[in-house]
């Protein structure tokens, strides 16, 4: 009787919003909209049918992965047509918060075991999505149109552009990825570039093209933690991008800290990564954030823009410039599932149906969240000041965007 309940006001609902989704049910069963449909979602038992009593995007995604509730077409039209039927995050429903964090995390240990959980899956799966510079992180759109190989050099340059880079600089990357912006930075700026990062698959990614393309005097990376690098070796200017975020709340001071340590008088650092959009990280809906705990990002943590500001300031960076780039986040993580979807086949080749699903749900997801303001990204441009005072950045924006 309840689930017979749930299907009547689900079929009104659909009728009433005119959305052009159509719904399976274990029975064979359909629920058509009033339009041709886009997409098909399939309940294939009754019980499943029950996750759209008070649904959240957490609840539906778990239950994708796990093969529950399935569906045909495309994420994209498939979320967006379910976002008028399920609970959205707001005041009432945010139920996380800090006094929750579970203050073990982010030790040595458990930040190499999280990273690896997430990157070291598979390079060629990552290749099959990624640009041509396998750069996994924000791109940066200066047209609409970009593509996504643009669009992403756009970025590497941007942030080049940013720290002024200048040759024979030292330039350090921490949490280089594929070594897209390291290579960039020696290529087109002249820089000594250095990358830590403490995935295996990317170091050795790294490792094989700086050594085949004989460009060993020119870039090194290493597999290590960011705190364990040794402040003997000051670097000129340092970036952290897609990074932060797996640091912890509770360590951005020693995070901010030891960037400084890094630095020489004088030296600029960009840290690009996801903030909250609420001053007490309650973004997400407890169900939400367990989802990304749990298959995503295991140990990730956001805080609001302001609070990464506070903590910078008061390591010693005095910041000079910040850019929110949420709406760029959104295009690149559509441009990624767009990607993959068109790759499908080769992708459960590589990493089986379920990594798969976890990939397509958890992009789709969080290039909704950028859409909707429910998460921001961040560039903060900051510098260690000189013992004179003099700043280390020009007197406008404008040496950014000259061409």
């Amino acid at each position: 009787m309840l689930t017979k309940t749930i299907a009547d006001t689900l079929e009104k609902k659909i009728a009433e919003l005119g959305l052009p989704l159509a719904v399976d049910l274990w029975n064979e069963k359909k629920v058509l909209g009033t339009t041709p449909p886009r997409a098909t979602l399939k309940f294939s038992t009754p019980s499943t049918l029950l996750l759209l009593v008070n649904p959240s995007l957490g609840k539906l995604a778990e239950s994708y992965v796990e093969g529950k509730v399935d569906f045909q077409g495309r994420i994209r039209d498939v979320i967006e047509m379910l976002t008028p039927l399920i609970n959205l995050p707001n005041g009432a429903q945010r139920k996380a918060n800090l006094s929750k964090l579970k203050f073990w995390r982010h030790t040595r240990h458990s930040d190499r075991k999280a990273v690896s959980s997430h990157y070291d899956v598979s390079n060629e799966f990552y290749e099959l999505w990624l640009d041509q510079r396998r750069v996994y992180s924000c791109a940066y759109f200066r047209n609409a149109d970009d593509s996504l190989d643009q669009a992403q050099a756009n970025k590497l340059d941007h942030i080049c552009r940013k720290l002024a880079l200048t040759p024979g600089e030292r330039f350090l990357d921490i949490g280089c990825g594929w070594g897209g912006l390291i290579l960039w930075a020696a290529e087109h700026y002249g820089v000594s570039a250095v990358g830590i990062t403490i995935s295996q698959n990317q170091f050795d990614y790294v490792t094989d093209y700086v050594r085949s393309h004989g460009l060993a005097d020119k870039v090194e990376v290493r597999l290590m933690d960011y705190r364990d690098l040794p402040d003997s070796e000051p670097f000129d200017k340092i970036a952290s991008v897609g990074m932060f975020e797996h640091v912890g709340v509770r360590n951005l001071p020693v995070y901010f800290r030891k960037i400084n340590s890094l630095l020489k008088p004088g030296g600029s650092v960009v840290n690009h990564g996801i903030t909250s959009v609420t001053f007490d990280d309650e973004t997400m809906d407890e169900e939400n954030r367990k989802f990304i705990d749990k298959y995503v990002f295991p140990d990730g943590e956001l805080t609001h823009i302001s609070k990464v500001l506070e903590i910078m300031s008061r390591e010693g960076l005095e910041c000079s410039d910040v850019e929110n780039l949420r709406i760029h986040y959104a295009k690149t993580l559509w441009h990624w599932v767009d990607r993959l979807e068109t790759n499908q086949e080769r992708a459960l080749a590589l990493v089986g149906e379920k990594k798969f699903r976890i990939w397509r749900t958890y992009m789709a997801g969080f290039a909704v969240a950028f859409e909707r303001n429910w998460d921001a990204l961040h560039q903060v441009l900051a510098s260690k000041p000189a013992a004179d005072g003099k700043p280390a950045y020009p007197l406008t924006r404008d040496y950014m965007y000259s061409r």
